[in-house]
């Protein structure tokens, strides 16, 4: 009875997953047939089965772009290179839909260390990160194994230094997951989604304004109190606005 079962959920995920697959792809042909609409329902209704991915995000983004919805444009964009941060096609677009915002934030001067972390180390999630470890800790083995098998002096010095070495890059690698991981899982971004949003300088709607932000603006957020969020924009500017106005982009 056991087997049946396990045989029937089998059956059963390898038709979902056949669904999901038309599903994507007739979302695609609606896409290329101009029918923009239409095809974001069925990428936001493969979206709400959890089936995402960076290509689902990205031809959001797409069809967005096509409509001129600027929020969910970046949004969408912005959520494919999470998943992906090499999806160059998404981060390409990114560039021509932010030039849709109003707003023309500029981001605080970055240190060498910064500059290098964003330009090299962030181009791989903690996921990637992780999988590079496991590459690094079998060569480490394997270079182990032939040094301790090798006869010649000369090969045991190459087998062992080269050993050491992918061990040392190993812990570097380790060291860079784990601060990728704890980065996102505490690093909550979001995207404005109204119009026009008056940020404000205490979480009360009698507050006095600190500035003004338009749709598609990227925040850092902070803070929250009841329903208003602690937001800071790239020049460091940093105000309260609610809840409902922006649109987080964390993917947990």
């Amino acid at each position: 009875m056991k087997k049946v079962f396990l045989l029937f959920l089998l059956i059963s995920n390898i038709l979902s997953a056949q669904d999901n697959d038309e599903l994507f792809a007739n979302a695609n042909a609606l896409y290329k047939d101009g029918k923009y609409q239409e095809a974001i329902t069925i990428y936001e209704q493969l979206e709400k089965s959890n089936l995402v991915s960076t290509e689902l995000y990205y031809n959001l983004g797409n069809c967005y772009y096509k409509l001129n919805n600027v929020a969910p444009t970046i949004y969408n964009y912005e959520k494919a290179l999470q998943i992906a941060p090499l999806n160059k096609d998404a981060r390409n677009n990114l560039v021509f839909a932010k030039r849709l915002s109003l707003d023309r934030i500029e981001e605080v001067p970055k240190s060498f260390l910064q500059k290098f972390n964003l330009d090299y180390i962030s181009k791989l999630t903690y996921e990637g990160w992780a999988v590079v470890c496991i590459i690094l800790s079998l060569l480490g083995t394997v270079l182990f194994l032939l040094y301790f098998l090798s006869l010649a002096p000369a090969r045991k010095r190459l087998f062992f230094t080269s050993s050491m070495l992918s061990y040392i890059v190993l812990v570097i690698s380790l060291f860079i997951s784990f601060n990728q991981y704890y980065k996102k899982i505490n690093t909550v971004e979001a995207i404005v989604y109204v119009a026009e949003v008056s940020v404000k300088n205490e979480p009360t709607k009698n507050a006095d304004e600190a500035f003004i932000i338009h749709e598609g603006t990227k925040v850092l957020v902070l803070d929250k109190v009841d329903d208003w969020k602690k937001i800071q924009l790239l020049d460091g500017k940093i105000g309260w606005l609610k809840a409902n106005e922006i649109n987080l982009l964390n993917i947990f």
